[in-house]
């Protein structure tokens, strides 16, 4: 029996040069997350609950017009560089 885990692209960067990218660990979380493990999925990829509220808002502006859009994309984009490269760092300082 096959699983999500079987269609998931390969961290180029790790591949080529051996070490893992700041991206590492977001198609897993994303798998995990639909399997329903929320607190797994966190700890494999903290950034996934800000880009994903991230990503919604970005979709939503093409179908509705919104007073505050703007400001919830640059809330949620500075949050998330600033989860991923705090996650990344502890990541790689443990």
């Amino acid at each position: 029996m096959t699983s999500p885990e079987d269609y998931m692209l390969p961290c180029l960067n790790k591949k080529l040069f051996g070490f893992e990218c700041m991206g590492c660990g977001l198609q897993r979380g994303v798998s995990l997350l639909f399997q329903g493990h929320f607190v797994e999925a966190f700890k494999m990829y903290p950034a996934i609950y800000t880009l994903i509220p991230l990503g919604l808002v970005i979709a939503s502006t093409f179908l509705f017009k919104f007073k505050y859009a703007n400001k919830m994309i640059n809330a949620l984009a500075i949050a998330s560089v600033l989860i991923i490269i705090i996650s990344f760092i502890i990541k790689k300082t443990n």
